[in-house]
């Protein structure tokens, strides 16, 4: 297989010199400060977006505020830290070097589909969004009305599927970097932010089903249904790290350049780009380790709460009703006591 894949022909480079002019592309050797340092950019349509997202979390927090409602703290830094990681990778160096080594790049993308959605995700912006909406108007009450039925509608629920999006995360992978399709997002400004809108989207899907912190078509926390078990979203995030981890394998063991797109990187960059691949595709191969046990200890700490609910809703109903199973087995031995009794 790996083979197969290292002998597959690959199309014309476009390089990325078609896209001098239309974005910021770096023309000295990389450091980490100027990785990390801030570029402007001609069209900044993810730093933007980033900055969008914050303003509007914060007026959702701010209406919650005002109404005397509380808001878990947690949440909105975990939404910050979101942003900020969005920030880091379109803002920054990341964003010019990923577009002439494929090291940079993968770490990029790594980020805006797994650390950047799960963050994203903890900070549970559908629940904000519908409790802002709570309490309000007649126009406030029929968006949150008409987000319910977007919510519960079935192409929602085909879409949430857990087959459909492990698939759809999955496939973020292989067809967009074994087929030409990288090199012809690559090849313009406007491919280039549709792919990296896309890594944020599909992994915002993924996770926000494996959380399952925020109502969704097929679990909810209270507005949609009974949560699903946290075990099974932990067997649900197992399935796709074996198939995550052999895209990193084939990169690293592949013999020749994979993807045309970075077959000449700069020369100003001093790097060999077989070598950098392979960088790369250890980059893939280890980066799922941070986001996994982030999202195992979130559903472990979901899964300890759920036994505690469950243990205090049982005291309870024995405060109130009575231990049922306490008292069928006394009746059981009362009946005993009276058989033995008569005989």
């Amino acid at each position: 297989m790996l083979a197969l894949l290292s002998d597959m022909p690959m199309p014309p480079t476009l390089g990325a010199a078609h896209m001098t002019g239309l974005m910021w592309m770096p023309t000295r050797p990389l450091t980490t400060a100027r990785l990390f340092a801030v570029h402007p950019q001609p069209a900044p349509i993810l730093p933007i977006l980033g900055l969008l997202l914050l303003a509007a979390y914060a007026v959702g927090v701010v209406t919650l505020t005002r109404r005397g409602d509380a808001w878990s703290p947690l949440r909105g830094v975990c939404w910050l830290l979101g942003v900020a990681t969005l920030e880091l990778m379109t803002a920054t160096g990341f964003d010019g070097y990923g577009m002439e080594l494929f090291s940079i790049h993968m770490i990029q993308h790594m980020t805006l589909s797994m650390l950047t959605p799960i963050l994203l995700c903890l900070g549970a912006p559908v629940t904000l969004l519908l409790r802002a909406l709570s309490g309000g108007g007649p126009a406030r009450r029929r968006v949150r009305i008409g987000l319910l039925r977007v919510l519960h509608s079935r192409p929602a629920a085909v879409l949430a599927n857990p087959i459909v999006t492990g698939i759809l995360f999955l496939l973020s992978l292989y067809a967009l970097y074994f087929t030409p399709l990288f090199d012809v997002l690559m090849s313009t400004m406007w491919g280039h932010n549709l792919m990296l809108v896309h890594f944020l989207l599909i992994g915002s899907l993924y996770f926000w089903g494996v959380l399952g912190i925020d109502p969704s078509p097929r679990r909810g926390t209270g507005l949609m249904g009974q949560a699903g078990s946290p075990v099974a979203r932990i067997a649900e995030m197992a399935v796709p790290v074996p198939f995550h981890a052999f895209f990193g394998v084939v990169l690293m063991m592949a013999t020749t350049v994979m993807v045309s797109y970075y077959s000449a990187p700069m020369a100003s960059l001093d790097a060999a780009a077989l070598h950098d691949q392979q960088t790369a595709g250890g980059i893939a191969w280890g980066f799922t380790e941070l986001p996994t046990l982030l999202v195992l200890l979130v559903l472990f700490i979901q899964w300890q709460r759920s036994d505690t609910r469950r243990a205090a809703a049982a005291e309870r109903h024995a405060a109130r009703f009575g231990d049922v199973e306490l008292d069928e087995y006394n009746a059981r031995l009362e009946r005993l006591a009276r058989r033995d009794a008569r005989s």
